[in-house]
């Protein structure tokens, strides 16, 4: 009973990092939403300031041409000439600029959608494995429950002493005060089990309790109880037998 009680307390501990996790994923997928359109908004932004350095430029090419009809001598017609060039040169940057953050928008777009529809995605799967979950959970709680009503009977027909025994040693071992013998061996510790101990645990007649010498857990071995049991029902086969043989 302790056993099944400390497995179902275990399987109880693992509900709060499983649903974390689940928050996790949302998170992320959110996060990632939130970031495509932060992106897209900086494009937007950048997209903006290069439509206005172009349209800057150009003013100010109009403003070089329109001076070009007033200007009196060769130099400074040129020197103007000079200054247009450097002003449209200026307008192919920025309109380079702009295009590759009209690109850079529409790739922003599609990641947006993308993320948008992993988003629903996520939602949706975590939505089953959140409600699988909370079943679960609900279910091992009620399991947990009804562990320890059936505990609480159980060892209201231990002695005592016994029980006293068997707690101080369940509290050294996280609420498990026995081991079974496998293979010869204390199964929580490993430790090999002395012959003659083994030996005297087979004998149908004992009423002894033998403890690992390692781990102190109370040992118990399955094979020598059916042992003892099948030992039990001969005998009482047998005396039967002679009372109601003639």
């Amino acid at each position: 009973m302790d056993g099944r009680l400390d497995e179902t307390r275990t399987r109880l501990a693992r509900f709060p990092q499983k649903l974390a996790d689940i928050e996790r994923r949302m998170a992320q997928a959110k996060t990632e939403v939130d970031a495509s359109k932060a992106a897209q908004l900086s494009a937007v932004k950048e997209r903006k300031k290069y439509e206005i350095d172009v349209e800057q430029w150009k003013e100010r090419v109009r403003k070089y041409k329109d001076q070009g009809s007033l200007v009196k001598t060769n130099e400074a017609y040129r020197a103007l000439q000079h200054e247009i060039q450097l002003a449209e040169a200026e307008i192919a940057k920025a309109e380079d600029r702009l295009l590759e953050q009209m690109v850079a928008g529409e790739e922003y777009d599609r990641r947006i959608k993308a993320s948008e529809r992993a988003l629903k995605e996520t939602e949706a799967t975590t939505s089953v494995e959140r409600s699988k979950i909370e079943a679960e959970k609900a279910a091992a709680e009620k399991s947990l429950a009804e562990l320890n009503a059936a505990r609480e009977q159980a060892v209201v027909e231990i002695p005592e002493n016994l029980l006293d025994h068997y707690t101080r040693i369940a509290r050294k071992h996280h609420g498990i005060a026995l081991a079974e013998i496998r293979d010869e061996k204390c199964s929580a510790c490993g430790m090999m089990i002395r012959p003659h101990v083994m030996q005297e645990i087979h004998r149908a007649t004992s009423q002894e309790l033998f403890h690992c010498e390692t781990c102190t857990r109370i040992l118990y071995d399955h094979q020598a109880s059916g042992s003892a049991e099948a030992t039990a029902r001969s005998t009482s086969a047998s005396a039967s037998g002679e009372i109601s043989s003639p």
